[in-house]
């Protein structure tokens, strides 16, 4: 059982809610704060003028909607903004915008009341996915339609997804003896603006480009064990005067994989030992490609990009993104744009291109092994068939190829594509909630091309016959490929074979860095 509310939720969090499931709590402290934050805004709110709460919404705030029809207006903004279309929200990254708003909702600032925040819990910990669309939010007064559609789910309306069907929400609530909330004062406002969605799906993208970037650097290693490499172009004296964070963990990473390897060389030991060497065309390269020389320097900045995002997204899921902010500490009502979503916008773009790099880099790694004439030791297309006959990886490397292409053209950035709308009062917005839902593209695209160079790798392995010279590491990871698909020589389609390598990537433990 995990408390929030209290303490900073941070990434390893999401890791144990939304992947393994584990059950949470509403701190008591929180939950005191939200009942005061709530009581302070029933007594403050008396006699004024407060946006959203008598009056209309965006370009209608110059309207004054009457006492009498002020919970009215909470629902009608509900359900006017239920209105998001095409493919659904993974569970996933429902609870993730689940949990975001929750903590969010617990900064006690939103004046909402603990009957809210508590069937949002119950929402999390009994696995209840109100449908949620994907295309709908702008990201600049929150992600107003995505959060309407879970504010829906709240009040008893619309459909959840539980125990794997779409039902009545209103009937699956009852069932579980959950009682649906009764909006007050400006619940409907609180529920809905906000920036938990684009958050909650970008943690959940650094979660999982962690492990892309373990597996990058397992690739890395294998290939260079394959041409059995020079050992200096990862060893600590080179990329350490080199002053980048990134680069020095990621050729750390690779020294601790690589130091029980037996394929790779000393340079010292080949070219440095003094014996006369009169060769006028060397038949070994002295230095390998780039990208299996530069893999510190090309996936350093990614792993720096990362880490930089993840505090970013920290920051955000554990602030107030509401609008306006109830300050009963202060005794005031704050109007601004905290749920302006560029923070999490830029940085899902930065992320997006990172990860597409890595994906190039991956398939440029593909391609040495396909190419006989680049690397020198293998078939074409790491055939182990008959040559002609049989086609080996030709098939898979033109879908690395293509999904490559795909990450290429994604990765333009939607933080600079701000179109005005809501009348002009939404006169520049972030598209955050696109930003997070392409770099998850990007990132599930790059798993597929991993699991490509990875199947890529061992077929190469078994014709080498290198299994028992490769770093301890290696071995393991040779093994497990080998596990989901046995080597083969003749041809058979391979998109299941492939399916399943990239579900063992996504659903590893692997963590190098």
């Amino acid at each position: 059982m995990i408390k929030i509310g209290v303490k900073r939720l941070e990434k390893a969090d999401f890791e144990k809610i939304v992947f393994q499931k584990e059950k949470i709590e509403i701190d008591e402290i929180a939950r005191e704060k939200v009942k005061t934050n709530f009581e302070f805004l029933e007594q403050f709110s008396k006699n004024k003028i407060i946006y959203g709460i008598n009056t209309g919404f965006g370009p209608m705030a110059q309207y004054r909607v009457d006492d009498n029809q002020q919970i009215e207006l909470q629902y009608n903004l509900i359900r006017s903004h239920s209105s998001g279309s095409g493919k659904l929200l993974s569970k996933k990254c429902t609870k993730a915008a689940m949990l975001a708003r929750l903590n969010t909702l617990l900064q006690a600032y939103s004046g909402v009341n603990n009957s809210v925040t508590d069937l949002l819990a119950q929402f999390i910990n009994n696995d209840i996915y109100p449908k949620i669309f994907r295309h709908g939010g702008v990201g600049a007064s929150g992600d107003l339609v995505q959060l309407s559609h879970l504010a829906l789910a709240l009040i008893g309306e619309g459909e959840v997804n539980y125990k794997g069907e779409f039902r009545n929400t209103a009937v699956v609530l009852k069932e579980l003896n959950l009682k649906p909330i009764d909006v007050k004062i400006r619940e409907g406002l609180g529920l809905i603006n906000g920036t938990s969605v684009m958050t909650g799906i970008s943690i959940l993208n650094t979660l999982y480009t962690h492990k892309l970037l373990s597996w990058s650097i397992i690739s890395s290693v294998l290939i260079n064990e394959i041409v059995k490499s020079y050992d200096d172009h990862y060893s600590k004296e080179l990329n350490s005067v080199k002053h980048h964070k990134g680069q020095q963990v990621i050729a750390e990473s690779m020294q601790n994989i690589l130091y029980s390897s037996k394929l790779i060389k000393k340079r010292h030991d080949v070219l440095y030992n003094g014996k006369e060497n009169n060769t006028k065309v060397f038949e070994d390269k002295v230095q390998e490609y780039y990208s299996l020389r530069c893999v510190p320097q090309i996936l350093g900045p990614i792993l720096d990009t990362l880490i930089y995002s993840e505090n970013i997204l920290e920051d955000e899921v554990n602030s107030v993104n509401d609008n306006p902010i109830i300050d009963h500490k202060n005794n005031n009502v704050f109007h601004g744009g905290n749920f302006h979503g560029d923070y999490v916008s830029l940085e899902a773009d930065k992320l997006k291109i990172a990860v597409t790099k890595l994906s190039m880099l991956a398939e440029r790694q593909i391609n040495f092994l396909m190419n006989d004439k680049l690397n020198k030791i293998l078939p074409p297309f790491v055939n182990l068939g008959t040559l002609g006959l049989n086609l080996g990886m030709q098939g898979v490397q033109f879908t690395a190829v293509s999904t490559v292409a795909e990450n290429q053209t994604l990765s333009n950035p939607m933080y600079v594509h701000s179109i005005p709308n809501n009348n002009d009062n939404q006169d520049i917005v972030s598209m955050g909630t696109n930003a997070a839902l392409l770099t998850q593209k990007v990132i599930f695209n790059s798993f597929e091309v991993l699991a490509i160079e990875l199947l890529s790798l061992v077929q190469a392995v078994d014709y080498l016959g290198y299994q028992d010279n490769l770093s301890d590491l290696s071995k393991k990871i040779y093994s497990e490929i080998r596990a989901i698909v046995p080597r083969f020589e003749k041809d058979s389609s391979k998109y299941n074979e492939l399916e399943n390598i990239k579900n063992y990537l996504m659903d590893s433990n692997i963590n190098l860095i």
